[in-house]
């Protein structure tokens, strides 16, 4: 039973800055901002960046865009917001997403309560004052009671460990970390290490502009058509009406997607209605072939065989040089078992001729020259170097800021072997402190996760704020109950046995070379049951004082 007393000795009083500091003016800060200013707290949010949009501020590489349909990604808070903006693609890129948030920071003024260029190096709670300590990079210092962490899964970029990195003289982008001024491409001699999601829309977006694309893959990925197109005026007004349909299906989906699993396994169905079925989904637009599809393939290895071995030749028939399909095709997992990256006509630069694939399995990097890329079999000589090397996903952006909780205790110590957290949302012995979108909690898609643990976030503190709080705990029984509940979950899909982000693997970050759970697998309607449960029952299952 959680202690619910009042503690009105001085030191619990003491005067701090802020009643709330957000760590992030992303999708979840703008967001979060928007709800605490209804409970009348004093709030400050800090950002890194120069402008709001989190990853659609960083991410402004060549192709960028989401996966998941532009009308259900959107905010849903605002019936007068989703009335007002009208998405031209039924795919945004990341310009008309961008313009979005800055839409709606304009509409909600949100950046008086905004400070930009303000990276936080170092939060330190402090026990006498049950308070938070905030340290920016420029060394300034604010206090506040409560701390919100709304720095994203995907948000801290990773270069790869190649000798002379720093040597070369040419032009050189990480993806998430690109320039705002325009890169001219036109006769130039390009890179691409990696071809992950953020490679594979890259690479399909500057092959028609370079003078040569030389592509290198040390992992092959699987990747689906996007099959995006213009939301024409009709298909305007019928989203706009259909508003409350859109968003409730993806209150009941398992991730949040429109797209939920079909209710039958891969066997159940005859060999060529499992084939039709693989073509209609092909042919679709999203991710109705990953989230939509049979409900064994991320579970069953031989259902997994069957649209694994669909893909593959889908993939033989698009590219020419059937040398390189094959190395273009992944033989270390499954479809559906690494997040499926969606593409526009990708298979088919490898039919342009002055494109290359270099297989990094086959001959490594050596090194990064002055004038460009050597491996153990050739010299390249490049104008302009390309990393799509990803991230330190999931906890890395934790790992960037050092967070130390009641004691003195550091998070990233304590999450050494992998996240501990209570419901994806606070960790034990961090009072005060909430995390929006960290480990453990529902991804899927990531706006409505989002919007939902805003929402539990300010339910928390609204009662707080009623009941005259001045600490909020997990218990140390609460976070590995939790913690336990998320790796058994995780027991049997084929995608814990993968190495990738979302199992907290980096090759490029030293100490993440082990596979943790570092995701909620359930489905959202079950987290979201559990999360109201705890809130329904006065939040007795935390320490509250």
């Amino acid at each position: 039973m959680a202690a619910q007393r009042q503690d009105t000795t001085p030191s619990q009083t003491a005067a701090v800055d802020y009643d709330v500091i957000v760590i992030g003016a992303g999708l979840s800060g703008m967001y979060q901002l928007y709800r605490l200013r209804e409970l009348g707290l004093k709030t400050r949010v800090f950002e890194a960046g120069t402008g709001v949009g989190g990853t659609w501020y960083w991410n402004r590489y060549p192709g960028a865009r989401f996966d998941s349909e532009s009308y259900s990604y959107g905010y849903s808070f605002s019936k007068e917001l989703l009335q007002e903006w009208e998405w031209s693609e039924h795919f945004a890129g990341q310009p008309e997403t961008l313009r979005y948030c800055n839409y709606v920071a304009d509409k909600f003024d949100l950046r008086r309560d905004i400070q930009f260029e303000s990276r936080v190096a170092a939060a330190i709670y402090q026990d006498a004052t049950r308070s938070w300590d905030v340290t920016l990079a420029s060394g300034a210092r604010y206090s506040c009671r409560f701390l919100i962490t709304a720095i994203g899964p995907l948000s801290t970029p990773t270069l790869p460990r190649i000798e002379g990195r720093d040597d070369f003289k040419g032009q050189s982008f990480h993806t998430a970390r690109w320039p705002k001024e325009k890169v001219d491409f036109g006769g130039k001699r390009v890179a691409v290490i990696g071809t992950g999601a953020t490679g594979i829309q890259t690479i399909q977006t500057i092959a028609g502009e370079v003078g040569h694309l030389t592509v290198f893959q040390r992992t092959a990925n699987w990747a689906a058509p996007l099959h995006n197109g213009k939301i024409d005026a009709a298909t305007q007004a019928k989203i706009k009406a259909g508003y409350p349909k859109i968003f409730a299906r993806c209150q009941e989906t398992f991730a949040c997607f429109i797209h939920t699993p079909d209710p039958r396994g891969a066997f159940e169905v005859s060999d060529a209605e499992r084939e039709a079925n693989y073509e209609k989904l092909y042919g679709e637009r999203g991710f109705g072939i990953w989230q939509g599809n049979f409900k064994d393939i991320l579970i069953d290895r031989k259902a997994n065989a069957t649209i694994s071995d669909f893909i593959a030749r889908k993939i033989r028939e698009r590219v020419k040089d059937q040398a390189v399909a094959e190395k273009l095709i992944p033989r270390n997992h499954g479809f559906g078992t690494r997040r499926v990256p969606l593409e526009t006509f990708y298979y088919e630069v490898y039919n342009q001729d002055n494109v290359d694939l270099v297989d990094l399995t086959e001959t490594p990097i050596e090194r990064i020259t002055p004038e460009g890329i050597r491996t153990t079999e050739n010299d390249y000589a490049f104008d302009i170097i390309i990393y799509a090397t990803g991230f330190d996903a999931i906890t890395g952006s934790f790992d960037a800021i050092d967070l130390r909780g009641s004691g003195g205790a550091r998070l990233k110590e304590k999450w050494t072997h992998g996240p501990e957290t209570y419901l994806g949302l606070m960790v034990d012995g961090f009072p005060n402190m909430m995390m929006l979108m960290g480990p453990h909690t529902a991804l899927g898609n990531i706006p409505r996760s989002i919007e939902y643990s805003v929402d539990w976030v300010t339910g928390l503190l609204r009662f707080a704020t009623a009941k005259g709080l001045t600490l909020l705990d997990a218990t140390p029984a609460g976070t590995a109950a939790w913690t336990d509940h998320v790796k058994a979950l995780g027991v049997g899909l084929l995608s814990n046995e993968v190495d990738s982000w979302m199992t907290g693997i980096n090759r490029n970050v030293e100490g993440k070379q082990t596979r943790i759970v570092a995701r909620y697998s359930g489905s959202a309607p079950a987290y979201r049951a559990r999360c109201d449960e705890v809130a329904a029952k006065g939040y007795v299952e935390l320490r509250l004082e």
